[in-house]
């Protein structure tokens, strides 16, 4: 990683105009966007549809490449939803796209290019209609998602489960194991009485995390100097 040559004052000012920019034009766009959330370049974070409802402390990572797009599109108009708990996390290229309910619970993580989708959107033999049938979606609190992973219509998946990366999920998962494969199959047990750690405890505390941060902002960026910044923009060079 290259060294952030940003002078502190930079840095806060993007910070600003970032946070601003979530909630000028994604808040709008939503039934619900809980506290102290942080999107990471928001401008690449798509949301279409009625009744999107996304908790507090969610993490959302937007890029030009990969961006991240939550869609409801219901059978009647104002009908089906998406539902993200507190503290989810959801990384470049994740899709979500709901037909009737999708409901991610608390400190979900989704990692890069995650698919989620309640219906297969046409029939095999009627192509221009849905199934009448809903088969909604439920992801547990602490489910891991792995990169590129699919979750098909109707899922369960239980609690504190891991989907492998690249895995397809077509049936019932239980909580607390992992899955792996097309289709997914359980590989592995976890143990429960261990214990789990998730992004809820490292969210505690949200006010004290973000003071913390802006320490280490302060920190590390103290000494940049705006000029030499403005140099690395217009004239890069290896050293940087």
């Amino acid at each position: 990683m290259r060294q952030d040559l940003r002078p502190y004052w930079v840095k806060k000012l993007y910070l600003k105009f970032r946070y601003w920019y979530a909630e000028h034009f994604l808040r709008p766009a939503v039934d619900e966007l809980g506290a102290h959330h942080t999107i990471m370049q928001p401008w690449y974070v798509s949301i279409d549809g009625p009744n999107i409802r996304i908790g507090k402390c969610v993490t959302i990572i937007g890029e030009r490449a990969k961006p991240v797009k939550l869609g409801v599109w219901g059978r009647q108009p104002e009908t089906g939803s998406i539902t993200l708990g507190d503290y989810v996390l959801i990384s470049p290229g994740a899709r979500i796209s709901a037909s009737d309910e999708i409901v991610i619970g608390d400190s979900v993580m989704l990692a890069n290019s995650v698919y989620i989708t309640d219906s297969d959107w046409h029939g095999l033999y009627d192509r221009t209609e849905r199934n009448p049938e809903a088969t909604p979606i439920h992801i547990g609190d602490n489910v891991w998602l792995g990169d590129h992973s699919v979750v098909l219509k109707g899922v369960s998946i239980g609690e504190n489960s891991v989907v492998a990366a690249h895995a397809v999920v077509n049936k019932e998962v239980p909580a607390n194991v992992v899955v792996a494969g097309n289709p997914a199959r359980v590989v592995k047990r976890l143990e429960p009485d261990r214990g789990f750690r998730s992004r809820a405890d490292f969210f505690a505390e949200p006010e004290k995390l973000q003071e913390f941060f802006d320490g280490v902002d302060r920190t590390v960026l103290e000494n940049n100097g705006f000029l030499n910044w403005l140099r690395a923009l217009l004239l890069p060079r290896r050293s940087d």
